[in-house]
């Protein structure tokens, strides 16, 4: 096989699929072009920033590893939207709930979630005027 062209990749069956252009690094003043939003030396810089001025603060003991284990244990054994289910419609989980929020003494025990679909998802907190 000979070589690759500049700005084109392999995918498969062989055939050449040209990549994204390059474009210039978000970052105010930044000369350096990129795949993404921000260039290699400013995405650490950004992300940063972004934890600590527009996350809150205790985000990760709340939703930390250990939610998404547990999330993914319940979505595996919940595997339909539980919504849905009632209704009598069979749709794919993609969202894990919890019925009392943790902002609101909620734990992630198996009794205070409930699997869902996005739409009833966001039919509930909709409801619940929280988003």
């Amino acid at each position: 096989m000979g070589a690759i062209p500049w700005g084109f990749s392999y995918a498969q069956g062989g055939e050449t699929m040209p990549k994204k252009p390059l474009r210039p690094c978000s970052h105010s003043g930044c000369p350096n072009l990129c795949e993404g939003q921000f260039c290699e030396q400013h995405r650490t810089e950004e992300r940063r920033k972004y934890d600590k001025y527009e996350r809150s603060s205790d985000v990760n003991r709340k939703y930390g590893r250990a939610w998404k284990r547990i999330r993914d244990r319940y979505a595996a054994e919940h595997p339909l939207c539980e919504q849905c289910l009632k209704e009598g419609r069979l749709t794919p989980v993609q969202e894990v709930h919890h019925i009392l929020p943790v902002s609101k003494g909620g734990t992630h025990a198996r009794e205070n979630l409930m699997s869902l679909c996005q739409s009833c998802h966001t039919k509930i907190h909709h409801d619940l005027g929280d988003r």
